[in-house]
């Protein structure tokens, strides 16, 4: 790496009154939402696309399920959140996957098939629900019709396929139109999977086997050895379908995957399936009163580490929070059923259904890192035990491209299985954290090779762009604002930050406001600036050596970021959070938690300057 030099760090220009008590506002309203047992759980919105999923899934459950004691609940409650999936319809017809994002054809062609799937078969719908079905329709070939649905995911067939199975379901494509899915690789044994290229990621094997099932059923191949294959291979896809289920039935916690697997299974005459009923089961646990879903149950892990982190930005501690032994309870113990990965990881949520990853186990090990320093004595080796554990779980899963993926270790490059940027500089600084703990040759080689990753994959003007968060703004949908903090934050953690690829990320960052001081718009004239992606520019240029250039851009951030704090606006969220398949989120943490964090380091370094 080359060494540029730069102007020491400077302290922002920022009155610091103002500045402490926006810091004290921020970190009091984060600390107020912490729960009994002292761990943040958050609040992930409502989600139009899982509430039509969701719908999809109970009136197929309802129309196919005779004898089973949910069946006319299920009907009810279907009914119930079309009217008010209904209420969330744009004005051009379309749906959005929150109620601040904008409308998009994945979310709108689920929508208008639970409308209809939801309706009596015997007569005809009511007319404020077909005049929505009309308009979506209107919509839908408005934005390319199924050219522009394959258009929006490519090769990956994740979500591409579940949303055509779906329509199918309802009788708006062909069953011609939906591409079939290896259904019967599933028997595979997992380790054997990563080789078979599967034209889905690795978390989707639950919708490989129910929709693949599904297609089969309602389009069996002409091929007769095809189709007596498949037919030999139905039962043992089944049994590891239900072996992959969770205790609560939600595959992965998640709405539309557990809603997707319903509705598959309904609709082959399998509606009293063990699986079945407790996809139902998760369905009704879920459901909110205003008859909405969100896409998962939480985020407990994953908010309450960042939590823990951003409290101790502006000390390097954060005192006793009461959250060590339920953070240490939500490491995975055994070998995974859905992914075979080993013991070690940890989650995003405390809920059965989470799934060990790297961004989660990243931020657990860092948020223990902390807690540690104000634990008594009987629980540093409990923290130390399982920080050994989740720092080998993270060696483990280093790609040969020495970056880190989500889930699984050289699965494929299909997005969220591929290693990102994001991932590898929050493992980078999980590594970088016990690494003096655990002092061996494979953790200094795994840095090096993560290293070399994230120059690799920065891009020509200096960013780097993470896998999952986004911008609805941006002409392609990225977040190079979150992408290049989380990597400058690994630099800065790593002592790298007079290296050339730092110097380029700061660069860019400093060139790339949006209007008034904040980051996060992507498109000056098409947006606002947020919260969350402010602060974290102000926390990653707070790490630099700054020019004049720099400074003013730092200032400039920081007085939005307190001036938002001021107005109320670090607790209004904002839809960058990107869920599977590109699946738009906002949640109710993130601007705090973000605030916390670079107002706690502002006031850090305006500490260290004196």
């Amino acid at each position: 790496m080359s060494v540029i030099a730069h102007p020491e760090p400077t302290a922002p220009v920022i009155d610091p009154h103002r500045l402490e008590n926006a810091y004290q506002t921020a970190r009091r309203d984060l600390l107020a939402r912490r729960d009994a047992s002292g761990h943040w759980t958050g609040y992930l919105c409502s989600s139009p696309l899982a509430s039509a999923t969701a719908i999809s899934a109970l009136s197929l459950y309802a129309e196919h399920a005779e004898g089973e004691p949910k069946a006319q609940a299920a009907e009810e409650l279907a009914g119930r959140a079309v009217e008010r999936l209904i209420e969330q319809q744009h004005d051009n017809g379309g749906w959005g996957d929150t109620d601040r994002s904008f409308p998009n054809i994945a979310t709108t062609m689920l929508a208008r098939a639970a409308i209809a799937l939801s309706g009596p078969r015997d007569h005809e719908l009511p007319g404020h629900w077909t005049h929505a079905v009309h308009r979506a329709g209107e919509y839908i070939e408005h934005v390319g019709g199924q050219p522009g649905l394959r258009a929006r995911y490519g090769d990956d067939k994740t979500f591409a396929v579940p949303i055509l199975t779906n329509a199918a379901l309802a009788d708006q494509v062909d069953w011609s139109d939906v591409p079939p899915l290896p259904f019967e690789l599933s028997a595979l044994p997992f380790s054997w999977l990563r080789w078979a290229r599967l034209p889905v990621v690795s978390y989707a094997i639950p919708a490989l086997v129910a929709i693949g099932q599904a297609r089969y059923y309602h389009r069996p191949p002409r091929n007769p050895l095809t189709w007596l294959l498949r037919r030999t291979l139905v039962g043992p896809s089944l049994r590891r379908l239900r072996q992959m289920q969770p205790p609560s039935g939600g595959f992965l916690e998640a709405v539309p995957l557990t809603s997707f697997v319903l509705m598959s299974l309904a609709a082959t005459r399998r509606a009293g399936h063990l699986v079945s009923r407790r996809c139902v089961k998760f369905l009704f646990d879920t459901v909110r009163d205003d008859a909405t879903w969100p896409i998962d149950v939480n985020l407990a892990t994953w908010n309450t580490t960042l939590s823990v982190s951003a409290l101790a930005a502006a000390t390097g501690e954060v005192g006793a929070l009461g959250c060590i032994d339920w953070l240490l309870q939500c490491q995975h113990t055994e070998r995974h059923a859905m992914t075979g990965t080993v013991p070690g990881g940890w989650g995003w949520t405390d809920a059965a259904g989470a799934v060990p990853d790297v961004d989660d186990t990243a931020g657990a090990l860092l948020a223990l890192g902390v807690l540690e320093k104000s634990a008594s004595g009987s629980r540093q080796e409990p923290i130390q035990q399982a920080a050994e554990s989740g720092t080998e779980w993270l060696l483990a899963m280093q790609n040969d491209d020495g970056g880190w993926p989500t889930f699984c270790r050289g699965w494929g490059l299909l997005p969220f299985d591929r290693s990102g940027a994001d991932l590898t500089a929050h493992a980078l600084r999980a590594l970088r954290l016990w690494r003096p703990r655990f002092d061996r040759p494979e953790i200094h080689q795994a840095i090096r090779r993560g290293m070399k990753y994230l120059e690799a994959v920065q891009r020509p003007d200096g960013s780097w762009v993470p896998l999952w968060f986004g911008n609805q703004h941006h002409p392609a949908e990225e977040n190079p604002v979150y992408g290049t903090s989380r990597v400058l934050a690994a630099y800065r953690d790593l002592g790298q930050m007079r290296s050339d690829a730092a110097r380029r990320g700061k660069s860019w960052m400093v060139t790339s406001p949006c209007h008034r001081g904040g980051w996060g718009c992507g498109v000056p004239e098409r947006g606002e600036p947020s919260v969350e992606e402010t602060a974290l520019a102000v926390e990653a240029l707070l790490a630099n050596g700054l020019d004049a250039a720099g400074r003013e851009a730092l200032d400039g951030g920081l007085q939005w970021l307190v001036e938002a704090v001021e107005q109320g606006r670090h607790q209004e969220p904002a839809p960058i959070g990107l869920y599977f398949a590109r699946l738009w989120y906002h949640e109710s943490l993130y601007p705090l938690i973000c605030t916390v964090a670079a107002l706690g380091r502002a006031l850090r370094r305006r500490s260290d300057d004196k």
